[in-house]
């Protein structure tokens, strides 16, 4: 991977998602400290206090996070797990939430950054929602056996794709990667951690016959629980992400 990739668009070439993992990383992560734009509360989950990450290892065309994603190095600033755990506290407190997240960007990204992150809220009552794509997990199982001592994690894992052709089409990385997501799913499994499966099956985004496929390989890889299922809501930065793809016609009608 020669440039950084920021749109899939006309011309676009796809690529390793774990190399571009650690070229972000790189950019969004120093020592166990990472990147973060703002804190803040919001009502999804039921109410949960959040920190906005900078840097994403996918390029989905329906992504609704804001531009850091593609441009991590001019966005946010550097905050310690210490310090991201204050904010998320205190705000959880303000606003009497009991569940607690990073967002935004890929939260698996900086390891040292999460896991210590993870030390500090086990101390305490609150749940912590570990929202991931699942590549890195799917890539290295010790870093899901990392997760096995925390009490306070409950993983949300979003699956992009059901076949290799709508995985690189979708997300820009090479189709050849799209096992990983439904690895990381079989090293939960096994590794005895509470989690559940997201997809985002928008029939305008998914056909019908992925959407099945995708459903087909959850049940070889031995996940039968509950599949949460996304729309593609029409956010600014999506609408960008689609019409720079050329889906916007395809997705808005």
């Amino acid at each position: 991977m020669n440039a950084y990739p920021r749109w899939i668009e006309d011309g676009f070439e796809p690529f390793d998602p774990l190399e571009l993992a650690a070229k972000t990383k790189s950019i969004v992560c120093k020592g166990d400290a990472r990147k973060y734009t703002h804190f803040y509360c919001t009502g999804v989950y039921g109410g949960i206090s959040t920190g906005y990450t900078v840097g994403c290892l996918l390029r989905c065309i329906f992504c609704w996070v804001d531009l850091s994603r593609e441009f991590p190095e001019s966005k946010g600033e550097l905050f310690t797990p210490e310090e991201v755990f204050n904010k998320l506290i205190n705000n959880a407190k303000r606003a009497r939430v009991s569940k607690l997240r990073i967002s935004g960007g890929e939260p698996t990204l900086g390891e040292e950054h999460l896991l210590r992150l993870l030390d500090l809220v086990d101390t305490t009552n609150y749940l912590f929602i570990l929202e991931t794509n699942g590549i890195l997990f799917g890539a290295n199982k010790d870093y899901v056996e990392a997760l096995k001592n925390y009490k306070r994690v409950h993983v949300r894992i979003s699956l992009k794709a059901g076949t290799p052709e709508g995985f690189e089409e979708r997300t820009g990385a090479k189709g050849k990667f799209y096992e990983l997501p439904f690895q990381g799913i079989k090293n939960l499994i096994e590794s005895g951690i509470r989690f559940h499966v997201a997809v985002m099956s928008d029939p305008r985004l998914m056909p019908k016959e992925e959407r099945n496929k995708l459903k087909q390989k959850l049940r070889e890889f031995g996940y039968t629980d509950w599949l949460e299922e996304e729309m593609c809501d029409p956010y600014d930065t999506t609408l960008l992400r689609l019409q720079k793809a050329g889906w916007l016609t395809k997705v808005v009608r």
